[in-house]
């Protein structure tokens, strides 16, 4: 059986255990979240020894040659020893400067990082609250906006959202791994009809990608659609109807989940040029996404960012 090590901790583990539940089981807290190797909560540093990696290209060249692993995707097939991501070491501070309900659900999050951060539109990172992390989609834009923004469902308990709800302006956080996901916003599609559809809090990334295309002078039609489990859940209203007043080729759709099947049932494109961008829980990203197809969009001109369980 092959050992593994974290410190000066070292225990036996069945050969082709999943590194993640090995770390767990034994004690050794390891956040997670989507066990599919998107999130990239679960990163480990290996110092000794390789894992057999399911995903190897989820990480980049050099993140694999300094030895970082995502735990989910990693079996143990021989001694291993392994640090664990530690956020006080390896993250990035920043503090909170702002906490605000935007419905009674969600919660706005802006964080002032301590050192300017580069990113885009349509991007996520890993937050730390404590050893609590989970990865979070950007809905702030940086040619804009001097914070980053996050926008947090809290319809249920959760870890990092019960602490977030405690948040106080200053309060310290740790940031993670930047990620760019499929969302972005292509110079190239100015012409285009675009497309937005987002449920819940999938919502923010788009938002950030409106903003982009907008201010990038996008000249097709925007259409975006927000589905919400009520009508009080359409969190982002009067921001999307202030832009829609100055930007005539905007067109705004708010849906609840009953109004949903109707509203698919009517769903045309105007062109089979139409790019779509969706973000969302797998159920709606996956009725959107069968709708287009319907219709006729072409599957390679469908962008989609899921919102996994976490489990």
């Amino acid at each position: 059986m092959p050992e593994l090590r974290v410190g000066e901790r070292q225990w036996s583990v069945a050969a082709g255990s999943n590194l993640l539940d090995a770390l767990n089981q034994a004690g050794v807290a390891v956040p997670y979240s989507c066990r599919a190797g998107s999130c990239h909560a679960c990163l480990v540093q290996c110092l000794h020894g390789e894992p057999s990696d399911r995903k190897p290209d989820a990480l980049t060249v050099e993140q694999r040659q300094r030895g970082w692993r995502l735990a989910c995707q990693c079996q143990v097939i021989e001694d291993l020893q392994v640090e664990i991501f530690d956020p006080l070491r390896d993250g990035f501070p920043a503090q909170v400067v702002g906490a605000d309900w935007l419905s009674p659900s969600v919660l706005r999050l802006r964080l002032q990082p301590e050192r300017p951060l580069r990113y885009q539109a349509g991007q996520h990172l890993v937050l730390w609250a404590g050893n609590v992390a989970r990865p979070y989609s950007l809905a702030s834009l940086p040619e804009e906006d001097r914070f980053l923004e996050f926008h947090l469902e809290c319809r249920q308990s959760g870890e990092f959202s019960d602490a977030a709800r405690q948040f106080k302006l200053g309060d310290p956080i740790r940031l993670g791994e930047l990620r760019g996901g499929a969302l972005h916003y292509d110079p190239d599609w100015q012409a285009r009809p675009l497309w937005l559809l987002a449920a819940g809090t999938g919502l923010g990334p788009l938002f950030g990608v409106l903003r982009e295309a907008l201010r990038q002078d996008h000249q097709g039609v925007i259409r975006i659609i927000h589905l919400a489990h009520d009508a009080d859940e359409h969190y982002l209203a009067k921001p999307l109807a202030a832009l829609a007043a100055n930007n005539p080729n905007l067109q705004i759709d708010l849906l609840t989940a009953a109004e949903l099947p109707a509203a698919l049932a009517q769903l045309r494109l105007v062109s089979r040029r139409t790019q779509a961008l969706l973000c969302g829980t797998p159920d709606s990203v996956d009725a959107f996404a069968r709708r287009l197809y319907l219709a006729g969009l072409p599957r390679n001109q469908l962008l989609a960012d899921v919102f996994l369980p976490r489990g």
